[in-house]
């Protein structure tokens, strides 16, 4: 039986060393940082535990295989050759998806379609099954990967993907991702006994990750995962990761934190959320201008991702806006502020130059998330 897997996070373009930094805060070393992945081995338990825990990654995704490959023969006597009968039992369902870049093998329903009749191959000699197998069981997602003729196959672990924790009832017009929300508080130095606020905060998303991380909550403590009903990873192993979850948790934690948005219907669907995530009575909500925003204490932390002006129409609006944020809290220089945007005249609107910038992609948008550090007092 097989106890030590090799997996993959994938993650947004720029966030791959946060996913690794959080890989390796849950104990696994050894881990490779590549374009959009971060890649390590791990005893099975890993993957209920890095589902469970990983705030940034995108997916986890459990590596069948890799080898190079330039003929359709070649994809799959390779295929087969893997040990897919360990994996995947014999009602499994397991459909198969693809991509192909760079690759003498481009044609990606072709590639797809071999390595599904290799997998099915093996797994007929493997049960003895004549006909075609039921597919009735649970999913074991599959996706075949070309880059410049390598081949990666995985088995996709989480599901929906991660960013999906189960609280968002609502939303805006451009609702920021929950794994980048959480990166951009990761990438602070906030710390629970500080005050932070988002002045900016739409449907919440930022404040509610920042809680999470705050209480140190599991973000994928209130939802399901595709290989929590698969065969080879025992449901104990489950059961131990949520209950560490649980023992983990500091829900005595005190929080300051608080979101306003100028949209009444903003805040009443930010409100719905944290609810929703069990944090209903850990964030404030105010419906308010962030020009009126006056810290009652000293070094606090803003997070915001405003609104950019990607259209022409807005952007004279969205300018002032800039202007007024950067007035309000160079007046208030114990304050650190980290503001996300693709505006790349922030600087002289805010009336400063960053401290840090970092160049992130929210979508497939370029941003920078400029970072002021404030002078703590």
């Amino acid at each position: 039986m097989k106890k030590t897997v090799t997996l993959l996070a994938t993650a947004a373009m720029g966030l791959e060393s946060v996913v690794a930094n959080e890989v390796k805060a849950l104990g696994y070393q050894d881990v490779q940082v590549e374009n959009g992945k971060v890649q390590f081995d791990a005893d099975i338990s890993a993957i209920p535990r890095c589902n469970l825990w990983l705030r940034t990654a995108d997916r986890l995704k459990v590596v069948v295989g890799q080898f190079t490959a330039k003929t359709f023969d070649e994809l799959f006597e390779k295929t087969k050759a893997l040990d897919w009968e360990y994996y995947i039992p014999e009602e499994g369902k397991f459909p198969v998806l693809g991509k192909s870049v760079k690759s003498t093998l481009y044609s990606v329903s072709d590639c797809q379609a071999i390595v599904k009749k290799a997998v099915v191959e093996k797994l007929k000699q493997k049960h003895g099954v004549a006909s075609r197998m039921p597919e009735s069981g649970a999913l074991y997602r599959i996706e075949v990967a070309l880059l410049k003729d390598v081949v990666t196959l995985t088995l996709d672990t989480s599901g929906a993907g991660l960013h999906k924790r189960g609280y968002r009832v609502g939303q805006g017009e451009a609702p920021l991702k929950e794994t980048m929300a959480a990166a951009l508080v990761q990438l602070t130095n906030w710390r629970p006994d500080y005050p932070l606020v988002d002045l900016f905060c739409g449907s919440g998303t930022i404040l509610i990750e920042a809680a999470l991380i705050g209480q140190n909550i599991a973000p994928g403590f209130n939802r399901e995962f595709a290989s929590e009903d698969w065969s080879f990873l025992p449901s104990s192993l489950w059961e131990e990761a949520f209950q560490e979850a649980e023992e983990k948790a500091n829900y005595d934690q005190a929080l300051d934190i608080t979101g306003m948005d100028l949209d009444p219907k903003m805040i009443d669907i930010a409100k719905k959320n944290a609810v929703e995530a069990g944090l209903a009575d850990l964030i404030q909500w105010k419906q308010m201008h962030a020009a009126d925003f006056s810290p009652k204490k000293n070094n606090g932390y803003l997070i915001s991702n405003p609104p950019y002006g990607e259209r022409i129409g807005d952007r004279p609006q969205v300018e002032k806006i800039y202007r007024e944020l950067g007035k309000v809290m160079n007046q208030n220089d114990s304050w650190s502020s980290y503001v996300l945007t693709s505006h790349e005249n922030f600087e002289a609107l805010y009336g400063k130059k960053a401290t840090k910038k970092r160049k992130l992609f929210n979508g497939f948008i370029k941003v920078d998330y400029y970072q002021y550090f404030g002078k703590h007092k």
